[in-house]
């Protein structure tokens, strides 16, 4: 199963995470498929950086957010951009 879930980065106490695309039964911070965005929760208020294009193409792939990543996705408006396009798929059927 593929993921979209949060990469530890940055130094300790200092945390920065990297969005990605990962096989499940990857490590946390290891192998990855994609970078898909950033964020940084260290500043005030926490950045959140996503790529939405790359994000709406894996979540229609198939891929699933983990509740954090899910949490962000929905910060940045990509979950109701991916809603909206199914929504607007049904009703051309």
């Amino acid at each position: 199963m593929v993921k979209i879930r949060l990469r530890r980065m940055g130094a300790k106490k200092r945390p920065f995470y990297r969005v990605v695309v990962a096989d499940a039964r990857a490590p946390r911070d290891g192998r990855f498929i994609e970078e898909i965005g950033y964020y940084d929760p260290t500043k005030d208020p926490a950045i959140v950086k996503i790529d939405e294009d790359k994000a709406v193409k894996w979540i229609q792939n198939g891929a699933q957010p983990t509740d954090t990543a899910r949490s962000l996705l929905r910060q940045t408006g990509v979950l109701k951009k991916v809603h909206e396009m199914k929504q607007t798929a049904k009703s051309h059927e």
